[in-house]
């Protein structure tokens, strides 16, 4: 009985290890190094609560950025 169990765990640990290669080597998309390409984005303030967040994301109200529609509403806060 003890045989037959090494031989199902022999097994399976081939079958993983082949997987594991297969998928590492396959279809994953090479990675870029951090900080490669494309440049900095610009990051600015939210006017109501100063959260930083990248000027694409920002909600605007003229030129002020706000990081949601609600601050957006509620507008810049006095500090």
């Amino acid at each position: 009985m003890a045989r037959v169990l090494i031989l199902v765990a022999l097994i399976a640990l081939v079958v993983w290890w082949v997987l594991g290669r297969a998928r590492r080597s396959g279809d994953a998309a090479p990675r870029r190094p951090r900080g490669a390409g494309g440049g900095a984005e610009e990051m600015v303030a939210c006017a109501h609560c100063g959260v930083h967040l990248p000027r694409a994301d920002a909600v605007l109200d003229g030129e002020r950025p706000y990081c949601c529609d609600e601050h957006r509403r509620l507008g810049p806060r006095g500090r």
